[in-house]
């Protein structure tokens, strides 16, 4: 199962780039769009299997599949608790078991990333692609820690936490200033993703059952919201003015009251609000940081009072904030069925683990309190 889900993205590109040379015409857009939807709908279900028949009381590695055909080293794959290249490579890095093949995929996700980022830099990106950035791209510096750095490195990981406390403070106070002054939306969540990444990091050092099961929770819970808010600011905002820029959106709740209550619940979740999910990561990160080095931990804690003020300040600004032009009332209509459906996935799952993440804390104890380190 574990190569199924490997080869589905991948029989997916093979079948766009046949339906690519034929031309690319309406006709043939539409195939390719239905074609890459419908691999990308099947996987996931494939994922969701795997998820249900997955057994959270072991930690050892499930659906193991090994073919020791190739020479030097051996395809293992298995499971640990869209752009279809870039998602069979991103794919790749989580099921591959051998650590040489884990960094050659690892690896191999950077020549698709720098032709992504050098056409069009993260907030230029379009829609899809800084999802994937956002929601999975940004999670596999933590999937490398919690895979290799910590199970082999235990020791280096806790005599040197220190540097990565300093740095990771460094980029949650620097990457907060630089959103406080952007007026571009795209811009501002792309650059409070940085800052949300630094808190998720630091906990994943913190050598605590809180700060561990929180970083992995603020990497899920920011996964839905970023991905939510790119939506908003990409998907819906920018299709329909062409434009970024804050200065341009005042007043949006009275011409877009659905949307306007979908982005203030997931403007809620980027703040760390409780009953959301990243409350829930954040609080757990932060203890487990302010338990290993209180005072850096609470220089840490400051991302929370930034990341309220740079989001509820954009909030404000975009939904409030003053009369909506002429231009708006004739151009801008409120949120489509497909947008509501699309922002009611993320604002559901964001709101329901917040409210009760036990699913999620159950399936993570066993595995995270195997990554403690006991130090004498």
């Amino acid at each position: 199962m574990s190569l199924l889900l490997l080869l589905i993205p991948l029989i997916g590109v093979g079948l766009v780039t046949v339906e690519a040379n034929y031309g690319l015409s309406l006709i043939n857009n539409i195939r390719i769009k239905s074609i890459a939807l419908t691999t990308s709908i099947v996987n996931l279900i494939v994922s969701l299997v795997m998820f249900i028949l997955f057994d959270f009381s072991s930690k050892q590695f499930q659906f193991i599949e090994e073919h020791y055909q190739i020479s030097y080293f051996d395809i293992y794959l298995g499971v640990d608790v869209i752009m279809l290249l870039l998602e069979s490579l991103l794919l790749a890095v989580f099921l591959v078991l051998d650590v040489l093949l884990f960094y050659i995929f690892f690896e191999s996700i950077l020549p698709p990333l720098f032709l992504l980022i050098g056409l069009f830099a993260h907030v230029e990106s379009p829609l899809s692609g800084s999802i994937i950035l956002a929601g999975i791209v940004l999670k596999l510096s933590l999937y490398g820690i919690f895979r290799l750095m910590l199970p082999l490195l235990p020791k280096a990981s806790i005599n040197y936490t220190y540097v990565i406390y300093v740095i990771g403070v460094i980029t949650i106070l620097y990457a907060s200033f630089s959103t406080l002054r952007t007026i571009d939306i795209k811009e501002l969540i792309a650059y409070s993703s940085v800052s949300h990444a630094a808190v998720y990091l630091i906990g994943a050092f913190s050598n605590t059952i809180q700060g561990i099961e929180g970083s992995i929770v603020l990497g899920l819970a920011h996964g839905f919201v970023s991905s939510g808010l790119f939506i908003c600011a990409g998907g819906i905002l920018y299709d329909r003015s062409s434009t970024r820029l804050i200065t341009y959106y005042r007043g949006m709740a009275q011409v877009m009251p659905i949307f306007s209550v979908l982005f203030f619940i997931l403007a809620l979740g980027n703040s760390g609000t409780p009953l959301t999910l990243n409350f829930l990561g954040e609080f757990m990160s932060l203890y487990g940081v302010f338990e290993r080095m209180p005072i850096l931990g609470v220089l840490a804690s400051t991302s929370i009072v930034f990341s309220a003020a740079y989001t509820i300040f954009m909030y404000n600004r975009i939904v409030f904030g003053g009369s909506y032009s002429l231009y708006f009332v004739e151009n801008i209509g409120d949120v489509t069925r497909r947008e509501f459906i699309m922002l009611l996935v993320f604002v559901i799952l964001t709101v329901l683990f917040g409210i009760y993440p036990a699913p999620i804390l159950d399936g993570l104890h066993y595995s995270v309190s195997s990554l403690i380190y006991n130090v004498n």
